[in-house]
């Protein structure tokens, strides 16, 4: 986050505020995480252990679905790297997104109701599974916000919607190539905490006073190879059971939150809202064949002075088909290029390969709007993720963020094995996209943003320019902004 000396304390709000409406909420959210303006300063929330503390159950040696295998290469905390949960970590590396596993038959834990405890890498038991429940994983992704919160503020909330949309990536590449994966980012959220045995959003502090709430967004489904297909995802099947194991109350996790915590919880709650098709959709997921549980373990987020050489052209092309095959119903793709000859690139319709959108370098307007990062100004190469207009509907508000996650996540994991460095970035502020290039305002938002730099040894060719088209977005085409802290997933 940038730093500043004009930062201050983030107001409280009572507990009998009333909450604007929830569209309202949502069209002024979106305006203020786009804006300039600078997080307020909230009280320091500390990281609090992990809440669930049941026994750890033993596991099931030769099961088809090895959960202490995907969940080492996905969200468990690297080993040798304290602090640091994942190996892209959350926005702050405050990592709010957390796992409830939700077991049948076939995997290396006995059936039932779980928490990850991504630190210590076990599964702690809350409940058991529902009589019949097909075989394999179904995995619940929730966000716990108020440390997010409190480092960012009103930027926080899209952070934590690209956090888990990485989350639910990573969970993915880790399975796909033992199990058939299924990912539904559209769920209901309500359905969702059901099956998990957590109480729904609004009543959660009522219900488990001194917990902090968990806002469930996206779900995984792992089952053994060659299973029915014609079998819909478990969820209302779990979400029949009583609600499972409580968490530990924890001192200070009751309090009345902050302004932009009630205002982030309340938004992400009704965001997740999907009452018409509360199952969601499910979309099958595979890995690129590049991709090995090496390059799942050896993925980082790259320092800067390692992202200053521009990855050739083939390679963008193959990162950039990765990216944009994750969702139909995702954001657009652009890459904006450095080098002798910088431009901007797009996927080319029917066609393998590039086409170019814009020649010139835009990467100095880029470093404005990602935070102040100048160093993006440098790099070699950023992948954009733009879409979700101002007047976007909750629900693509969340494909937007999610599906740019995810796909990020796979982008990552992707360069990673190609050889290439790589950074996400999470915050964009004034970043209009659509109107820099002369298109109607407020329609074409950059979301989210991978940067790509080839190593130094790498012996591929810069890309080339291959036409002359509009003239691409300027430094001038939005304000400077204070040099600062990446703010990343």
């Amino acid at each position: 986050m940038p730093d500043t000396p004009v930062r201050t304390a983030a107001p409280v709000r009572g507990a009998g505020a009333v909450l604007p409406a929830a569209p309202d909420l949502l069209c002024a959210a979106l305006v203020e995480a786009r804006s300039p303006r600078v997080p307020e300063l909230s009280p320091y929330a500390p990281e609090r252990p992990f809440p669930w503390n049941a026994p750890v159950t033993a596991g099931e040696p030769g099961a088809v679905i090895d959960l202490d295998r995907v969940l080492r290469l996905s969200l468990a905390a690297p080993v040798g790297t304290p602090g640091r949960l994942r190996p892209v970590p959350s926005a702050g590396a405050l990592h709010p997104v957390r796992a409830h596993l939700l077991l049948g038959q076939g995997c290396s834990l006995p059936p039932g109701r779980y928490a990850h405890d991504p630190r210590t890498h076990r599964a702690h038991l809350r409940g058991p599974a529902p009589d019949g429940v097909r075989p394999g994983a179904l995995v619940v992704l929730t966000v716990a916000a108020s440390r997010t919160i409190a480092h960012y503020g009103h930027r926080a909330w899209p952070l934590l919607l690209l956090d888990t949309g990485h989350a639910a990536a990573a969970l993915a590449l880790a399975g796909a190539t033992r199990a058939d994966v299924l990912v539904s980012l559209d769920a209901d959220g309500s359905l969702l905490s059901a099956a998990a045995g957590l109480p729904d959003a609004p009543d959660w502090q009522n219900i488990w006073p001194g917990t902090e709430p968990e806002l469930p967004l996206a779900a995984v489904l792992l089952t053994p190879p060659g299973g029915p297909s014609d079998i819909d995802p478990p969820l209302r099947a779990w979400a029949a059971l009583p609600r499972a194991s409580a968490p530990t109350p924890q001192p200070g996790a009751d309090t009345t939150p902050p302004c932009e915590l009630a205002a982030a919880r309340h938004l992400l709650h009704h965001i997740a809202e999907a009452p018409g098709r509360p199952g969601g959709t499910w979309h099958p997921a595979s890995r690129p064949g590049e991709v090995t549980d090496r390059a799942l373990e050896t993925r980082r987020s790259a320092p800067p002075d390692d992202l200053k050489r521009p990855p050739g052209k083939e390679l963008l092309a193959r990162i950039l088909a990765t990216a944009r095959s994750v969702r139909p119903d995702g954001p657009d793709w652009t890459v904006a290029v450095g080098g002798a000859t910088p431009a901007l690139y797009a996927a080319t319709p029917g066609r393998p390969g590039l086409g170019v959108r814009a020649v010139g370098d835009a990467r100095p307007t880029l470093a404005h709007w990602a935070a102040g990062q100048q160093w993006i100004a440098t790099s070699g190469a950023v992948l954009l993720a733009h879409g979700c207009p101002d007047d976007a509907s909750h629900a693509t508000v969340r494909s937007s963020h999610l599906v740019a996650g995810y796909a990020a996540g796979a982008a990552q994991a992707h360069a990673t094995a190609l050889g290439l460095r790589s950074r996400p970035i999470g915050s964009w502020q004034q970043a209009d996209l659509g109107a820099a290039f002369g298109d109607t305002p407020g329609r074409d938002w950059i979301v989210h943003g991978l940067v790509l730099g080839a190593p130094p040894t790498a012996a591929d060719s810069p890309v080339t320019t291959e036409a002359t088209p509009a003239t691409p977005p300027t430094a001038s085409a939005a304000p400077a902004a204070p040099s600062g802290e990446e703010e990343r997933p």
